[in-house]
């Protein structure tokens, strides 16, 4: 093991589905293999409500993000897409903010991103996105709901957070859910 301590934590999926988005996020933040909390929460309302933010890695390093995120959002109103763009541009050439070791799922109305910090912003087909440690089960769960079942955008979101955490060591069944409606 390296000198700093590795963390795992977290499960983020974001669901477009039937004009509806959710995004859901659970609780638990572990050092090693301790669990450190149960409850803590991982998504987040920005610029009073109309953009909600979940975040996966390092808690200060995602809020240092999401305070960019902000303020880019501001510099380009109803532009989620190119706010996105220029966070992750400044997030890859910057030295200081290179070293920041978290991950966003940003969504509006209109749209559902995927933030990383080697450039990439990502906009997914199928209106699934996940990131954390147990991402690749929430999100295989939530595409075979979403193409077989009635469910909405939020149920398909607990049920597939569920299933990540059965799976998951790092991620517990303590959910953090928000839902509302989209144009796709």
């Amino acid at each position: 093991m390296s000198k700093r301590a590795e963390w795992h934590s977290t499960t983020i999926l974001c669901v477009r589905h039937n004009g509806q988005c959710a995004m859901g996020g659970d609780g638990q933040v572990t050092h090693g293999t301790t669990i450190l909390k149960a409850d803590t929460k991982k998504i987040r309302w920005l610029l009073e409500k109309k953009v909600l933010v979940g975040f996966a890695g390092s808690t200060a390093d995602a809020f240092a993000l999401m305070e960019r995120f902000e303020a880019k959002l501001k510099d380009y109103p109803n532009n989620v897409p190119r706010a996105a763009t220029e966070l992750a541009r400044d997030w890859r050439t910057d030295r200081m903010l290179r070293r920041l070791e978290a991950m966003l799922i940003v969504a509006n109305d209109e749209h559902s991103l995927l933030i990383t910090g080697v450039g990439d912003v990502i906009q997914p087909t199928d209106g699934v996105l996940g990131i954390g440690s147990g991402s690749p089960y929430a999100i295989a769960a939530a595409r075979a709901l979403a193409r077989n079942s009635k469910l909405s955008a939020g149920e398909i979101v607990k049920e597939s957070m569920r299933i990540a955490a059965e799976l998951d060591i790092y991620t517990n069944d303590n959910l953090t859910v928000e839902e509302f409606p989209c144009k796709r």
